[in-house]
């Protein structure tokens, strides 16, 4: 087999020198066929881009705002909720006496008040308590998550005792 001269050809990278075979070179009328870019296109495509990606965050923006107002909507709702259910007043003292029945009257308003308000109170209770729970339950889960994440490190060789088992370990792998 005989070795071309003319089929190899000398690199230098960085000092480095040696052979190879000599890459395929495209002629000239190749390079020349391919018209060089239009600056009007590439500006267009360039705006098309750009309006592609305005119109994407405008797309992302229009989903957060819409997100905040169904939220201020709820809140609004649950303030409408707990204004209309305010006790109800007492009414203004006047220089008249008062009967019998309307003490009687005020008494069980106040006693109806007051159950209502403890009925409130107690469900509050029962739903800061439902919330404590799960609360509780959610913190194991994370908790019991990290250490099953944690565990493959825990059981690396690197942590035994004696350096012979760490090199033993690493040998066998």
């Amino acid at each position: 087999m005989e070795i071309n001269e003319e089929d190899w050809e000398l690199v230098n990278d960085d000092g480095f020198v040696y052979r190879r075979p000599k890459r395929l070179r495209l002629d000239s009328t190749a390079t020349a066929a391919v018209p060089p870019p239009d600056p009007a296109a590439e500006a267009k495509a360039r705006r098309e881009r750009k309006k592609k990606l305005l119109l994407k965050l405008k797309t992302n923006y229009q989903q957060e705002i819409d997100h905040w107002e169904l939220l201020s909507n709820t809140l609004q709702a649950l303030q409408d909720r707990t204004q209309n259910q305010q006790p109800p007043t007492v009414p203004p003292a006047s220089d008249q006496p008062v009967s019998v029945s309307q003490v009687n009257s005020l008494d069980s308003s106040y006693n109806e008040l007051t159950d209502t308000l403890l009925a409130q109170v107690e469900a509050q209770e029962a739903s800061i308590g439902e919330i404590s729970r799960l609360c509780d339950v959610v913190e194991a889960l994370c908790d019991a998550e990290e250490q099953r994440l944690k565990q493959p490190f825990f059981d690396l060789p690197i942590w035994e005792a004696s350096s012979r088992k760490l090199v033993t370990s690493l040998l066998e792998e």
